[in-house]
């Protein structure tokens, strides 16, 4: 099992955040060493022909590039535009040679076509100080990948994602909690309206009793004798 993890971290994999088709999703190209332990210098990843465009993310250690290509004919999108050309790859070149003790990740944002079941796969060419690596081989039917000695990173589309309104769940949401308090307000039987009264009835007598309580303290009146008429 061990082998097999390793041999599966050794290779140029795509991760993506997501694979709903039809959705925007953020590749992850994940460099994990050199060709035979030199330093990686580039990274071209061909893009499927299923795709577009791509836009690379900025990466501080890597210049990115992008390279178009013209097609056949016209190719009519779901927008009802055309266009006559799609970038076909994205040329990350290193400014200074990635050492193949470290790890480095680069990252594609790209729209997800609406076939899901579809497996997508993303020839990669690797090159180093000295030599190179095509991430290129991609299983025939029925091939296990892991057999493979440069297998090509590849992401698998799967069904739309459930198309939500907020703005309706919202509305639906405060519909629901004013029918539960109209319901609350019917089934309460005037039990919440005793409640007050009884609050308040309450409160007023707390007010009275205090009141009665400060007569009570107020001190008595002095009482001053009368004076007495002098003695003869």
């Amino acid at each position: 099992m061990l082998a097999g993890i390793s041999g599966a971290s050794a290779h140029v994999d795509a991760t993506p955040d997501s694979t709903a088709a039809n959705s925007y999703a953020l590749l992850s190209f994940a460099i994990p060493h050199g060709c035979e332990h030199s330093g990686t210098t580039k990274m071209t990843i061909t893009l499927p022909p299923e795709l577009n465009d791509a836009q690379p993310t900025v990466n501080p250690n890597w210049t990115a590039a992008k390279v178009t290509e013209k097609l056949a004919g016209p190719k009519k999108l779901a927008d009802g535009s055309s266009i006559t050309k799609r970038t076909s790859q994205i040329v990350y070149t290193a400014k200074a040679p990635l050492s193949p003790e470290l790890r480095d990740v680069l990252v594609l944002s790209v729209k997800l076509p609406d076939t899901a079941g579809k497996t997508l796969y993303f020839p990669t060419l690797q090159n180093c100080e000295q030599g190179q690596t095509d991430w290129s081989e991609i299983p025939k039917d029925g091939q296990d990948e892991e057999s493979l000695q440069s297998p090509a990173p590849s992401v698998t589309v799967t069904d739309a994602a459930a198309a939500t309104d907020g703005h309706g769940a919202h509305a639906a949401g405060t519909t629901d909690s004013t029918a539960m308090d109209a319901a609350a307000a019917v089934t309460d039987d005037g039990g919440q309206a005793r409640s007050w009264a009884g609050l308040v009835a309450g409160v007023g007598g707390l007010v009275l009793g205090g009141l009665a309580l400060l007569r009570s303290r107020k001190p008595a009146a002095v009482r001053v004798p009368a004076a007495r008429a002098p003695k003869e």
